[in-house]
């Protein structure tokens, strides 16, 4: 009798604790957590904001000077407002003339819409041959 009395007792299915496995899962989550937090980059950009003032420049010119604004339209022509149609050699001839005359000034390729995108990049790196960081893209 006492064999069929043991033999019961095993059939039963032993009884398995999760809580200690919870406690270890949850304690790797953590630690993953936290280590990528750590080692994410937050990139930042550090600029000066205006202080209190009058709301005039600094400089001794108070007017600011028009920019250049070469155009670029669909048939691939160079045009600038002051001249018309011109082609590269005259641009740069332009864009130097320009900013020996304005030392503060701006250069801006306003091209149209539909002009490919090669043009442009194109167009605006011959530009920044000339002149350099002064030389932007207008958006529309």
């Amino acid at each position: 009798m006492r064999f069929r009395a043991q033999q019961q007792r095993n059939n039963s299915m032993p009884e398995i604790n999760l809580v200690p496995m919870m406690d270890v899962i949850m304690t790797i989550l953590t630690f993953f957590i936290i280590l990528t937090m750590t080692m994410s980059n937050f990139q930042s950009v550090d600029i000066r904001l205006p202080g209190r003032g009058d709301g005039k420049s600094a400089g001794t010119n108070n007017t600011p000077t028009k920019p250049l604004i070469i155009g670029l339209d669909v048939r691939g022509q160079i045009r600038s407002r002051e001249i018309g149609a011109i082609d590269r050699a005259q641009m740069t001839q332009q864009i130097q003339a320009y900013l020996q005359q304005n030392p503060e000034g701006v250069v801006v390729l306003n091209a149209d819409k539909d002009v490919p995108y090669a043009q442009v990049v194109q167009l605006l790196s011959a530009m920044r041959d000339v002149g350099g960081g002064r030389v932007s893209l207008a958006i529309q």
